[in-house]
């Protein structure tokens, strides 16, 4: 068995979210639960098929952003895996939605951060996702000005009262 990484390509350093699933009818799911949880949301998703033809099934409602999921779905090549690339939201505007979704068994990232996909493959032709690298290692621990700062912002983004 060999193992490498992955770099997901993000040039725009949009939102992301990378999991797994396990059924075909994944890309038309994940498509719906974007459209009607969020419908203001530009996205593009790509989902590696594992068996059968092994096409890698793609959906969206913006062009770049469904290349943009395509071609690093072509870099990882890993069965069942998905990715999602957005604009005008964020992760966590659809990511319950997302996880709800039957066919879906784990989400491994949400992020705008740099991503590297850990991947191993054996010569049975199988390619698998053994975890990601999501960001960089903390710099320190946040000090009472740091605490201010974050509930300040969250404030402001509208996602704390008070």
């Amino acid at each position: 068995m060999r193992f490498d990484t992955v770099d997901i390509h993000n040039p725009d350093e949009l939102n992301l979210i990378f999991g797994m699933s396990h059924f075909i009818k994944t890309v038309e799911d994940i498509h719906e639960a974007i459209a009607q949880t969020q419908p203001s949301m530009q996205f593009g998703l790509a989902f590696c098929e594992a068996s059968g033809p092994r096409l890698i099934r793609r959906s969206g409602n913006d062009d770049a952003l469904i290349q943009l999921a395509v071609d690093n779905a072509v870099k990882i090549g890993a069965g069942h895996s998905f990715i999602i690339f957005m604009k005008n939201g964020f992760p966590i505007n659809i990511l319950n939605t997302v996880k709800m979704i039957p066919e879906v068994c784990r989400i491994f990232c949400a992020t705008a951060n740099p991503v590297q996909v850990v991947i191993a493959e054996n010569d049975h032709d199988q390619r698998g996702v053994m975890g990601v690298l999501d960001g960089f290692k903390p710099l320190g621990v946040e000090t009472e000005k740091d605490i201010a700062d974050r509930i300040g912002f969250l404030r402001k983004i509208g996602y704390k009262i008070g």
